[in-house]
């Protein structure tokens, strides 16, 4: 059984690190992989799961212990997200971990983060993000839903797609306009929390997408949702300018979670290749199976040394917004290069859903457009130039 101890040279993570990195993949192999195809059946991860999850320790280790959690560093996020990804286990956890408590923990008040970051450490509550729109997706000052004053409380009207944990979700952190006449329209957005029990507020349809069955993406939908004015999330307006400030991070979680991917994908295909039989040998005799492989495990190398990079990057806070976009261009692309010829290397059985390699080849395509297409992100570092 291949595992990511097998990647030499790395130097993001110290000896805790790697202790933490024991504890997850030995839960996930015992409560997770074994009902992922259940899951993958059922098209969604069950919220135990959760629970389960955050009484080991697995959801949102930088939250200070202060708010129930362990106050960590990013790397034991990153360990999560690796393991996760390896082990092909579909939940949602990072999305929580690396991105929704990143909101709460820096912008919201002291009353908030009590009510809310214990719930996401202990895994009593799934969170979601709000963002996307039918018509806004990666131009965000595009968005149409509106968090209009009404006394103490603000009316939200308006719909979500593609969001991650819908299904899921106790708590949805908005992404609406509370002036839509400012000018430039992203000094009018501001992020709200909403509570799943608020009256106008209704789950759409769970989307069938071409990969990952068993991630819960959703629409959603705000019909004269009244929430009280605390539960903006930081300061009205600067809405655009907390998503912007947080975009590294989400990034290079979406870089990482890809590396780990194309990792497994390649482990699995040295095996595969070496077990299958052509000609009166095995597949990986080929010189060209033998390239193929060499060209990926060299891109592979490269892939860890950058990511180990980055992370060290970001744990030291100098990670920029440029640098993120990068690692997120750079480790979803060769994500999906690895997955394309790693399919290919198995053939006709490469096309089938019972192997593991056309579960991950599907699941692999949505990385370059969530977070932020690759086309966007070239745009992103070249603006930068």
């Amino acid at each position: 059984m291949t595992t990511l101890d097998a990647i030499p040279g790395r130097f993001a993570y110290n000896d805790d690190h790697e202790a933490f990195r024991r504890t997850v993949r030995s839960f996930l192999a015992k409560e997770g992989v074994p009902h992922v195809a259940q899951w993958e059946e059922q098209r969604l991860v069950p919220k135990y799961f959760w629970r389960a999850a955050g009484e080991v320790g697995l959801l949102c280790p930088t939250v200070p212990e202060e708010y129930g959690g362990p106050g960590l560093d990013f790397g034991y996020n990153a360990i999560v997200n690796e393991e996760l990804t390896y082990a092909g286990v579909p939940a949602g956890f990072t999305l929580q971990s690396d991105i929704v408590a990143g909101y709460v923990e820096h912008y919201g008040s002291p009353e908030q983060k009590a009510e809310w970051l214990p719930k996401m450490v202990s895994g009593e509550i799934v969170t979601a993000i709000a963002m996307s729109e039918p018509g806004a997706g990666s131009d965000l000052q595009a968005i149409r839903t509106t968090a209009k004053k009404d006394g103490n409380h603000y009316v939200i009207d308006g719909q979500k797609t593609y969001i991650t944990n819908g299904q899921n979700a106790d708590l949805v952190l908005v992404v609406a306009k509370t002036d839509p006449d400012a000018q430039p329209a992203w000094k009018g957005m501001s992020i709200i929390l909403v509570e799943a029990t608020r009256e106008g507020f209704r789950r759409g349809r769970k989307f069938d997408k071409i990969g990952q069955d068993a991630a819960d993406t959703s629409e959603l939908f705000f019909a004269d949702v009244r929430v009280p004015m605390t539960n903006c999330l930081g300061e009205e307006g600067k809405g655009f300018v907390q998503l912007m400030s947080q975009l590294p991070q989400e990034r290079l979680s979406i870089a990482i979670g890809g590396q780990a991917s194309a990792q497994k994908a390649f482990d699995e295909t040295v095996a595969f290749t070496k077990e299958r039989k052509a000609f009166a040998g095995v597949v990986f005799d080929f010189q060209n199976t033998r390239f193929v492989l060499a060209d990926l495990k060299t891109k592979l190398q490269v892939g860890w040394a950058h990511l180990d990079w980055a992370i060290k990057r970001h744990l030291a806070g100098d990670l920029t917004n440029e640098e993120g976009a990068a690692a997120k261009l750079w480790h979803t692309e060769l994500q999906w290069e690895v997955m394309d010829k790693c399919l290919q290397l198995h053939g006709g059985a490469g096309y089938m859903n019972e192997y593991p390699i056309a579960r991950s080849w599907r699941a692999a395509r949505v990385t370059r457009i969530y977070g932020g297409t690759s086309e966007i992100m070239k745009e992103v570092i070249g603006r930068s130039l």
